[in-house]
């Protein structure tokens, strides 16, 4: 899947979900998470390419319409709640009210997997004041992500640390504590919209990796697809499934219960919380009175390292 105006070098995925959140923060009365920097790590050319392919694919996403007889805005703003945004901004904002939560039992450095286009370091300055931040991603992503904060004029904080990993090669552990990571502080790992993407014989390697570089007490916070995931009816669950590999991600795992709970605990992880679309649906977007659907077969993972 191509999407003209797009930098190439970015991943769609980032992209999409880097507009979901800045349409959201820009359009909502009550967002539940209001990313006010994420436009800035797009240029002009990509948010209205990325608008143009959400509002020509509305067929796509829901046949019934008929976009001729639709206000543009209001479309656009249909699609973006209904199929873009809900997980980028959801999990977002499960994620960083734990991290809120893990800093008053005693952590003091955040690691942020896969980080893509993620603003965390550029928002909460005050957080960084006090505690690293370790983003983690792929060389040339990260090179992308390095030449857009050039472009959009940000200063990096003295406590962020860029670690570029190749998976296919690096060793994750070996990067992060050569960038300064102590494995002997409590530490909080986020792991946002990944695991859909990797084998179950690749999240299996990273769960090793990060037990082995995890202080007891430290957490790991992840979203991943239920077993009913694949074979769901739900068509905006199908249309993911089809626009990831259209983009040349295909999603390739899928847990149950039981399977994730025994994965963990392989790794030293105990289930601290566990969150369902029904969950979500309460305690995220409820609670912000926003306009969402949490998505269906789409949980939320609190995790903890113990001994």
């Amino acid at each position: 899947m191509k999407v003209n105006g797009m930098n190439n070098k970015a991943s769609i995925t980032a992209l999409m979900s880097s507009f979901g959140r800045a349409f959201h923060a820009e359009n909502e009365d009550h967002p539940v998470f209001a990313d006010h920097l994420a436009k800035e790590l797009m240029t002009a050319d990509e948010y209205a390419a990325v608008q143009g392919f959400v509002l020509g694919g509305a067929q796509f996403f829901e046949p019934e319409i008929d976009p001729a007889k639709q206000e543009p805005k209001e479309l656009l703003r249909r699609l973006v709640n209904v199929h873009i945004a809900p997980s980028p901004l959801c999990r977002a904002a499960y994620t960083e009210k734990a991290l809120k939560a893990a800093v008053l039992t005693g952590t003091k450095q955040y690691v942020i997997l896969g980080s893509g286009l993620d603003t965390f370091a550029f928002r909460k300055p005050e957080f960084l004041s006090k505690y690293r931040v370790f983003e983690v991603d792929h060389p040339l992503t990260q090179a992308d992500k390095l030449e857009r904060i050039t472009r959009a004029g940000w200063t990096i904080p003295d406590n962020l640390s860029f670690v570029p990993v190749d998976f296919t090669k690096d060793s994750l552990t070996e990067r992060l504590i050569a960038a300064g990571f102590d494995p002997s502080v409590k530490s909080f790992f986020s792991w946002l919209g990944v695991t859909y993407y990797l084998s179950s014989e690749a999240i299996d390697t990273m769960l090793s990796a990060l037990s082995s570089i995890c202080a007891n007490g430290s957490a790991l916070v992840f979203d991943y697809p239920d077993e009913d995931f694949f074979a769901a009816p739900e068509k905006r669950v199908q249309n993911t499934i089809m626009m990831a590999k259209a983009g040349g991600e295909p999603m390739k795992s899928a847990f149950s219960y039981a399977e994730l709970e025994k994965l963990l605990e392989k790794h030293g992880f105990l289930i601290y919380e566990l969150l369902t679309p029904d969950d979500i649906q309460r305690d995220v977007i409820d609670k912000a009175g926003a306009d969402l659907k949490a998505f269906e077969h789409v949980n939320y993972c609190l995790a903890v390292r113990k001994n």
